[in-house]
């Protein structure tokens, strides 16, 4: 699985580095408490990454992905909301959407193993994936929005496949 680097503004890393706020779980009962601490009710969005060991890391949604993965690489990141059913838990929302590391919107495999290790329920794929393209002009960061392959900013013509690899 392909690692992500983050490729956000380096203020934002630079302010996080001294708190990195991702709780790592690693089993039934460690998101069991991760989600008591973070006061997840049924259906509250959080913020996630999985690092690049495979491990989910929850924080509470108005953090930023970069704290929660204590600033290092990432095989996705996102937004997810889990809700209790019958004693065991189910993802009702996952999305790739993060900013800061700009993941595939293939990188579902990751956050699936992680949720599968934790046995965790899910649909199988990305319930809202968002599809993310630098700009080879400008630079900037962009999500895609209908298929709209024009940059943001500059309006340049985005390549149709995920290029933050790209120097």
């Amino acid at each position: 699985m392909r690692r992500h680097l983050y490729v956000g503004p380096a203020e934002i890393a630079a302010a996080v580095a001294d708190d990195p706020s991702g709780r790592r779980v690693r089993s039934a009962d460690a998101l069991e408490a991760a989600l008591e601490a973070l006061s997840a009710e049924d259906g509250a969005m959080l913020t996630y990454v999985v690092d690049a060991e495979g491990t989910l890391r929850l924080a509470d949604r108005h953090s930023e992905h970069v704290a929660c993965a204590a600033g290092g690489p990432v095989l996705t990141a996102g937004e997810i909301a889990f809700e209790s059913e019958g004693g065991a838990w189910r993802v009702v929302h996952a999305s790739n959407q993060s900013t800061g590391y700009c993941p595939e919107e293939t990188s579902w495999p990751a956050l699936a193993a992680a949720l599968d290790a934790l046995g965790v329920v899910h649909e199988g794929a990305f319930t809202h994936p968002i599809v993310f393209r630098r700009c080879p002009a400008c630079g900037e960061r962009n999500l895609v929005k209908d298929d709209d392959l024009r940059c943001a900013l500059c309006e340049a013509a985005l390549p149709p496949r995920w290029n933050f690899d790209a120097s």
